[in-house]
């Protein structure tokens, strides 16, 4: 009320000037008076809502945009400026808010997408635009199933099945699988989040291939060795060189099946990451002696081998794993090489590392298999492999003692010409000795 009246003292002013005009002179000119008074007034009046009309059109609302103003006009732009002021400082704040919700969506490994109630596209990150092959800036607005046309995707979000979440293959990224989810919130609107499920995908496929191929290598010599059984229990007048034949049989199948377990174990122990290998140095040149002696006795004079040492260094490691990972290479080459063939096993330094590296003149390798090499069970040729007595594993374990010796192993091959299979260890793993390098060959023609 006090405002009221505060803002109608110049209207009383005016109304008391008319009134003492018109008792001391006449009421035309009194009335003039009034009226050129109302006049300036509205005027006054006018020219302060052009002004107000003309700051509110203007796409910068700043408070040092706000026209001046006199009287009344004064305190309403006083009022506005600062109701400006607190309006941009709220809006700077939900900018930085903003800014920030961006920011942590855009570091997020799930990719978000907000959908209508018509599941349009309002916003997305930009792992959904990965993900899903999207653009934000061209496709907002747009119904994502014309961005994302597989059908499983359409029914997908046509059933509206929020508890369960949809695993898709991406046809433009063929490598890529995601894992869809959509989540209901506000008012009739959702939330379809996606999630890069790859690598865990290759990890289901590897469990089941590996439960798949270790069932078939175990099931194998088992039915050998209980066809034998069920045959000498059935059959009392089995011959001497029968029973003679079907113990050696069941003695091969059972150290196969040993080897495939002793195998697994060396694995299981490698991928364990509580299990911390003990460094101490090894002495390389006395372990390959030691491997040469056995790569002797399996290869039984069938082949030419040739030991080559260029350097007496260490390396700083475990001597059981690495034993296990150059043995591993060293009767690969054995298995692989036809009678006759020559084996070659190398220790030097090369470029400031260690480099062990077995080179054969054995059957070779297609160039399409050599980066699967290292994975469990795999084979070249399954039956060639069961023949040769390898249990699939070896170059999987090579590649996990390598892991855990921070070194890396290269593979090079021609078909029919051989393979040479290296081991290069990093600078910080080895151990150099002060006396002169001495160069030591030895031929192992068997």
């Amino acid at each position: 009320m006090a405002d009221f009246w505060q803002r109608s003292t110049n209207v009383l002013f005016i109304i008391i000037i008319t009134a003492i005009l018109w008792l001391i002179l006449d009421g035309v000119k009194a009335l003039i008076f009034c009226s050129v008074s109302l006049l300036w007034m509205v005027l006054h009046h006018l020219h302060h809502l052009v002004a107000l009309e003309r700051w509110l059109l203007r796409s910068n609302h700043l408070p040092s945009s706000i026209p001046a103003g006199s009287g009344a006009w004064d305190d309403v732009f006083a009022h506005l400026s600062r109701y400006v002021r607190q309006h941009s400082k709220s809006q700077e704040l939900l900018n930085l808010a903003l800014e920030r919700m961006r920011s942590v969506t855009a570091a997020m490994p799930d990719g978000i997408v907000l959908l209508d109630k018509n599941d349009r596209i309002e916003w997305c990150n930009p792992m959904a635009e990965k993900h899903l092959g999207i653009n934000l800036s061209l496709d907002s607005g747009q119904q994502i199933t014309y961005l994302v046309r597989q059908i499983p995707f359409v029914e997908y979000l046509t059933a509206r099945r929020y508890s369960n979440p949809l695993i898709l293959k991406q046809t433009r990224q063929p490598s890529l699988i995601i894992s869809l989810q959509l989540v209901p919130y506000g008012y009739n609107q959702k939330l379809l989040i996606s999630r890069d499920i790859t690598r865990f995908e290759k990890i289901e496929t590897m469990r089941r291939d590996f439960i798949a191929n270790v069932s078939h290598e175990l099931r194998t010599p088992l039915t050998v060795i209980a066809g034998f059984l069920e045959t000498l229990s059935a059959d009392e007048s089995v011959s001497a060189d029968f029973n003679k034949r079907a113990l050696t049989l069941m003695t091969e199948q059972t150290t196969r099946m040993q080897r495939l377990i002793e195998d697994l174990l060396i694995l299981s122990r490698l991928e364990n990451e509580h299990n911390k290998m003990t460094e101490k140095p090894v002495d390389i040149v006395a372990l390959l002696h030691t491997l040469l002696h056995d790569a002797e006795s399996l290869s039984a004079g069938r082949h030419q081998i040739k030991l080559n040492i260029v350097t007496s260094a260490q390396v700083l490691g475990s001597e059981e794993e690495l034993r296990s990972a150059l043995g591993n290479l060293i009767s690969n080459a054995i298995r692989y090489t036809p009678e006759q063939g020559e084996i070659a096993i190398n220790w030097e330094l090369r470029d400031g590392q260690g480099l062990f590296f077995v080179q054969d003149s054995g059957i070779g390798i297609e160039p399409e298999h050599i980066p699967r090499l290292t994975e469990r069970f795999y084979r070249v040729d399954s039956s060639r492999s069961r023949e040769t007595g390898g249990t699939g594993l070896g170059l999987a374990i090579v590649k996990h003692v390598l892991s855990r010796h921070e070194a890396r192993l290269i593979i090079t091959s021609q078909v029919g010409k051989g393979s040479c299979f290296s081991i290069w260890f990093p600078t910080k793993r080895l151990i150099l000795k002060n006396e002169q390098e001495v160069f030591i060959e030895k031929d192992a023609i068997s």
